[in-house]
Parts: structure tokens; sequence; C-alpha cells
């Protein structure tokens, strides 16, 4: 059995044999990338149906793991979420006329500003992650899953290698 990669790579081999040996990385980076875009298509569709966008439901699951009282600063999310400053402010002002999140100012000083859950936020996270996990698990249905645990170590190691760590978003 082969998929869409093996194709690209043979058709390279055809077309510049002497590339073949430099090929390797496509084995593993070419293959995340395309899991990516299915994995991303299929979250997105997920979140819509919500009523949210992709990029919001990260920002609503951020603030609800990260516990009581459900709230962050803009800084906090944007490690999280990996997006520019312009963007996390863009998508906040968005969630804030939905509703689901708010801004808190810290006492007088109006630089540090809270993003905080509201409690429509808090039903619209619980639905919408409930579905993303099913809809998660559809996706690996079929896949076997020792063959899950073991991708989802070797992927961690690469990550750490790369630096992606847990302390990157502390």
């Amino acid at each position: 059995m082969s998929d869409v990669v093996d194709a690209i790579i043979s058709q390279w081999v055809k077309e510049r044999p002497e590339v073949q040996e430099d090929l390797w990385p496509v084995e593993l980076l070419a293959r995340v990338q395309r899991l990516a875009r299915v994995i991303d298509k299929s979250a997105k569709a997920t979140a819509a149906a919500h009523g949210v966008e992709h990029g919001e439901f990260d920002v609503l699951t951020t603030l609800q793991r990260s516990g009581p009282p459900y709230t962050l600063t803009a800084g906090s999310l944007l490690k999280a979420s990996m997006v520019t400053s312009g963007a996390i402010t863009n998508r906040i002002d968005k969630m804030e006329a939905k509703g689901l999140v708010e801004r808190v100012r810290e006492g007088d000083d109006r630089r540090s500003v809270k993003i905080c859950l509201t409690e429509y936020g808090h039903e619209v996270t619980r639905a919408a992650f409930a579905d993303h996990l099913a809809n998660y698990a559809q996706l690996l249905a079929g896949v076997d899953r020792d063959l899950v645990e073991k991708t989802a170590e070797g992927l961690r190691q690469v990550l750490e290698t790369l630096g992606d760590t847990a302390s990157a978003i502390e």
C-alpha cells in the first residue's frame, strides 16, 4: 500500500534521481503537513457547527483548560496560539462581540488586561470540546491504537528536538 507522499517521492526520484537520498525528510514532514490539513478541515467544521471559528475555539479551550478563574493575559494566549499579536487582538475582539469572553482590567493599570471566559463561553466550549473529541476519535477510528501511541511518541520526540516543549506555553 502507498499514499500520496509515496507517489510524490516516486515522481521526484524519477524526475531527479540525484536527490533520492535527500528526500528522507519528506517521508515525515510531508505526511505531517498533509495530516495537518485533513485535521484542520475537520476541526474547522466541528467548530463552525458551534458558531465559532477554529481560532476562536483554540482560545476558548485554552481559557477553559487554564482552570479557575478561566482568565489569561493576552500574552499567555498569544504563546499558546502561535499567532501574531494583531491576530490575537482581532480574535478577542470578535469573541467579545459574541459574548464568549470579556476583557478585565487589573486595577488602575490600563495596560494590564486579562481575557476571561464568560458563562456563555463556558457553555459553548463544553459542547464544542465534546464534539471535537468525538471528531478526533472518528478521524482515528480505523487506525490501530498501538500505532497511534507509537506515532505520538515519535512526534513528541521530534517536537522536543525542535524546541517545542511545555515550557514554550508557560
